[in-house]
């Protein structure tokens, strides 16, 4: 039979967890990116609408007001820690359709081929860091306080 020692368990939350520190950063850090791209796509309206048409997707004008929502809307949420679980799977999910129709570094000419793999990449660790928000929640600095 095994012993049981203090080691097997973590140790309780206090109000000066580490993690809940580190989620806070990282909402921040998140949301740094999010809510100023949104603001840009909302005070650009018809750019936004023109760049989303130029990759042939449909219904650019839908697709840049879901751009503001999630970028703007949903970034707010998750800077504050709102619906936290919901809302960095959704955005998750916005960034990897985002990656795949607009970072399509397989379909780019050879100048364009390393900044498009870039973009593609850095898409996929910021949907891997919204998953882990989606699946740990916002900690306790958050309005959700889990």
């Amino acid at each position: 039979m095994a012993t049981t020692t203090a080691s097997n368990y973590a140790a309780p939350a206090t109000a000066t967890s580490p993690q809940d520190t580190l989620a806070l950063i990282g909402r921040i850090l998140i949301a740094y990116l999010f809510i100023p791209a949104g603001i840009s796509k909302l005070l650009g309206f018809a750019g936004t609408v023109g760049y989303i048409a130029s990759v042939g997707l449909p219904l650019p004008q839908l697709g840049a007001v879901i751009a503001i929502i999630v970028e703007l809307g949903f970034g707010i949420a998750l800077l504050l820690g709102y619906k936290t679980r919901w809302t960095a799977f959704v955005m998750a999910l916005f960034v990897l359709a985002t990656a795949l129709f607009f970072h399509n570094f397989w379909a780019m000419p050879e100048a364009k081929y390393a900044m498009m793999k870039l973009n593609f990449d850095k898409n996929m660790a910021i949907a891997g860091g919204l998953l882990a928000f989606s699946v740990l929640g916002a900690g306790r600095f958050g309005i959700d306080k889990r």
